[in-house]
């Protein structure tokens, strides 16, 4: 959906002039619209070079079916539903399952087993699993990158046999051990928190589970374009435009004010939020600075399936020392079948598959029939690339980031997101608090 800015107003008065401009319309950007809203913003243009609302949370509907881009799960009670409570009602009730495939062809317990990736080692691997823990501890001090973060808290024996460090290859993109350290302590912190002695007990005795205290949800079963149309209905009745499709072909800055050209209008504001990658906001700009921050490309699979998949839960990650798929989605488990057909989405970074679908979906489907998984009529519905899914943090990203948003801001631009501020966030909540982090403060001020 496309819409063009109000007109009636000659071009350069202040009746044309918005308050804010927002690139990008995600997660991120939807809600510094509601926050801009709420204090004080009558005028906001939200401009994407997507045709679709939801920045990176895409699905497709493909021969009945529907599938998403990754795994996406919301929360009843997720800062999100503060800006947009309509959308609880439009939401789809789960109870989600998640599980891995290890490197002995076992489907057990997400991320950590105590029955199968310790006790089934035998008397001599549990020997060898506290040795190498407490020799990291005593003698790996030195903590540098994702690798040796791991190593530290589970031992390196542990880490392989798990199949952790595979998945984590499978995850980040590149080897752990060239991931920054940064990076693995926030988006692997529960590694640490499983590893303490105290967690690891009650995994032994006999324990009364804690439930969540909140209920997982799921997208509409129609799609993302459904959830998201009802924020963005909200947004323009407090005055915000949306305009979708369009590409971006320069920012500029004016005094106090900002312009930004695309193919098919010309908008003005005197603030300027992006929530697009960085890279492309200085290349927008006319900056002459690259900071060198790659993004992993994504390889979606779609498949139907009929006959016996070989596990249970609704979410699987792939923990084996082999095959380039990382994860997949049971939406079958959420949505029903379709026509008696089971559906799910296979994740896969295309660099470990060639950058090429075919090979992708090939690899697939030989590893799950060694595993044993998804005995019987096995479809391949479609497929998706999509580049910038999520950062990759190398070579201290962190400094490159840091400097990049400052010759933004010098700008005059807040830059900020999972791709503004080249920042990884795996929820919708997260998104959210980032996006009252950076507003909240200071918005009143500038509005």
């Amino acid at each position: 959906m496309t819409e063009s800015p109000d007109s009636g107003a000659s071009p350069g008065t202040d009746d044309d002039v918005f308050d804010a401009i927002i690139l990008g319309a995600g997660i991120t950007g939807l809600v510094s619209a509601s926050i801009l809203h709420d204090l004080g913003c009558r005028k906001i243009a939200v401009l994407d070079e997507f045709g679709n609302l939801g920045g990176n949370h895409i699905d497709r509907s493909i021969n009945g079916y529907t599938f998403d881009i990754g795994s996406l799960i919301f929360q009843d009670d997720s800062p999100l539903l503060d800006h947009f409570p309509e959308l609880l009602e439009h939401y789809v009730p789960i109870m989600p399952t998640w599980g891995k495939l290890t490197p002995q062809a076992v489907v057990t317990s997400y991320p950590l087993s105590i029955k199968d990736d310790i006790i089934r080692s035998g008397a001599w691997g549990i020997f060898r699993i506290a040795l190498s823990v407490a020799f990291s501890r005593l003698f790996r001090r030195k903590v540098g990158n994702a690798r040796e973060f791991a190593q530290y808290w589970i031992g390196d024996y542990l880490l392989r046999r798990s199949g952790l460090e595979s998945y984590m290859k499978r995850f980040f993109g590149v080897p752990a051990d060239g991931v920054d350290l940064e990076f693995a302590e926030k988006r692997m912190l529960w590694i640490k928190e499983h590893a303490r002695p105290r967690v690891l007990l009650r995994y032994v005795r006999r324990h009364r589970a804690t439930g969540p205290t909140n209920r997982q949800l799921a997208r509409p079963r129609a799609g993302f374009t459904a959830l998201y149309e009802v924020a963005a209905g909200t947004l323009r009745q407090r005055g915000t435009v949306f305009h979708l499709g369009q590409k971006i072909a320069s920012i500029t800055r004016r005094g106090t004010r900002f312009e930004v050209l695309t193919d098919r209008s010309r908008v003005t504001a005197r603030r300027l939020i992006s929530t697009i990658p960085i890279n492309r906001a200085l290349e927008l700009c006319g900056i002459r600075e690259d900071p060198h921050l790659p993004s992993v490309t994504l390889i979606s699979l779609y498949f139907s399936f009929s006959g016996h998949r070989g596990f249970d839960c609704s979410i699987l990650y792939n923990f084996a020392h082999d095959g380039a798929w990382k994860r997949l989605t049971m939406y079958s488990d959420f949505y029903g079948h379709v026509d008696g057909r089971e559906y799910f989405g296979v994740e896969v970074i295309a660099a470990h598959a060639g950058n090429c679908v075919s090979t992708a979906e090939q690899d697939f489907r030989a590893h799950v029939a060694k595993n044993r998984l998804f005995v019987g009529d096995l479809i391949c519905e479609g497929s998706q690339v999509v580049p910038c899914a999520y950062p990759i943090y190398t070579e201290r990203a962190h400094q490159r980031v840091s400097r990049a948003l400052s010759r933004l801001r010098d700008f005059g631009i807040e830059s900020f997101g999972r791709q503004g501020g080249f920042d990884y966030q795996p929820t919708a909540r997260v998104s959210t608090l980032n996006a009252a982090a950076h507003l909240m403060p200071t918005a009143s001020a500038k509005v």
